[in-house]
């Protein structure tokens, strides 16, 4: 027997019924994808941003302890000119790895001559920053210029508190590795807003050698490693791990997505709004489920008789209504698909923008099409459906034939 052929049959016989329901799981399974691609475009640029723009790379090598203590004993977590040199050789070896460079963390006072106020400092190797950064809101700018040693790139509040343009100069003000007071003259390269309100007004981002200097050390306290693939991250992370262990280096490891504390955050946020709007989905289309099958079992109770005085089996009457529950589910979601691409292509050629919490710039609103969450939302639905079809059908297939037949 054709189950699909008789309940695309079914369905059809009360066409409006049944075309409310399917816009009713078109709507939900359409506000799922379009939600759901929204905030994976959030998520990939949260991670460009964190990884690219903020320079974290993939991973960070310290010396244990770093994060715990450094602030209070920074000298004590320092990677000393030949503990970078070998860690570095022996990183560059594995061929998940395609940049290796150290960073040295420094703050204190900036100065115009006037008024002062703190600064947090990047030291970072020209060369490799742009490596990192990469086409990356390369608007945006915000990269040490190799030609220019003693040139700082200024956040853009910072700069505008102290009245600073490019080309003037500051002068930093910062205690050594052996805590003493270190002042040196620093030319104010580029200016640039960070996108973040928390360091748009206190982040600078110093060459290298020039915070090796003002730090009075010849070491550095991280070394970023930027992999071929973002995906490689976890198994990247574990197997150098286990290599410089095995190696005699008391180094630990982490990833970008540990010491992006806002990438959680918001992530967090997003799969909690996500899981609340799902929810209702489920629970409007199970509903609307119930309602179409209890319907249809009403109304077709003497068919419902006359189907087993034939012979059709219980089992048999419960498939058949489950499968029409089914298929309204899958005409639902075809509906669904055609919704979520149009409007994620009005979305994207519209070009809406807004400005995130905690952000100064604007970024545009962007919606993917992620096929693998579509997939998945589709079968959830089609097994709730199944469910949904469950009490309907089973009232069906235990009515007794003869008040079945007798029904009015």
């Amino acid at each position: 027997m054709n189950f699909i052929k008789l309940g695309l049959r079914n369905i059809l016989k009360n066409r409006r019924r049944s075309l409310v329901t399917v816009l009713a799981v078109a709507l939900g399974f359409a506000a799922i994808n379009l939600f759901s691609g929204y905030i994976h475009n959030v998520y990939n640029g949260l991670a460009d941003q964190a990884i690219r723009g903020g320079g974290l790379g993939h991973l960070t090598l310290m010396k244990r302890g770093l994060l715990r203590e450094g602030k209070l004993e920074p000298e004590k977590f320092l990677l000393k000119a030949e503990e970078l040199e070998r860690i570095t050789k022996f990183l560059s070896q594995d061929a998940a790895v395609r940049l290796v460079t150290p960073r040295l963390g420094v703050s204190g006072i900036v100065s115009n001559g006037r008024v002062s106020t703190i600064f947090i400092g990047e030291g970072m190797v020209p060369e490799d920053t742009a490596v990192i950064r990469g086409d990356f809101r390369a608007d945006r700018g915000g990269v040490l210029d190799p030609a220019r040693p003693t040139a700082a790139v200024f956040a853009a509040d910072l700069a505008d508190m102290l009245g600073l343009q490019r080309n003037d100069y500051a002068v930093l003000v910062t205690s050594t590795v052996e805590g003493l007071t270190n002042a040196l003259d620093v030319d104010v390269g580029e200016i640039y807003n960070t996108g973040n309100a928390g360091t748009n007004d206190k982040l600078l981002l110093l060459p290298f050698a020039f915070a090796q200097r003002l730090f009075d050390t010849s070491g550095a306290d991280r070394l970023i490693v930027l992999l071929q693939d973002r995906a490689q991250t976890f198994a990247a992370q574990q197997r150098l791990s286990e290599k410089l262990q095995a190696a005699g280096f008391d180094i630990e490891i982490r990833t970008w997505l540990e010491l992006s504390s806002f990438y959680k955050q918001v992530k967090n946020l997003f799969d909690m709004i996500f899981a609340f709007i799902f929810a209702i989905v489920i629970v409007i289309v199970t509903m609307s489920i119930i309602n179409t099958m209890s319907m249809a079992v009403m109304e077709r109770t003497r068919e419902i008789g006359t189907l087993r005085s034939l012979g059709m089996r219980r089992w048999d009457i419960s498939w058949l209504f489950t499968v029409e529950g089914i298929l309204l589910v899958v005409l639902g979601g075809l509906v669904g698909v055609v919704l979520t691409i149009v409007m994620a292509f009005l979305v994207n050629q519209i070009g809406l923008s807004y400005v995130p919490p905690n952000n100064t710039d604007a970024v545009l609103l962007r919606v993917d099409i992620v096929p693998w969450v579509m997939a998945q939302a589709f079968a959830f639905l089609g097994l709730v459906a199944a469910i949904a079809s469950l009490l309907p059908a089973r009232r069906a297939a235990r009515m007794v034939i003869v008040d079945a037949m007798g029904h009015v």
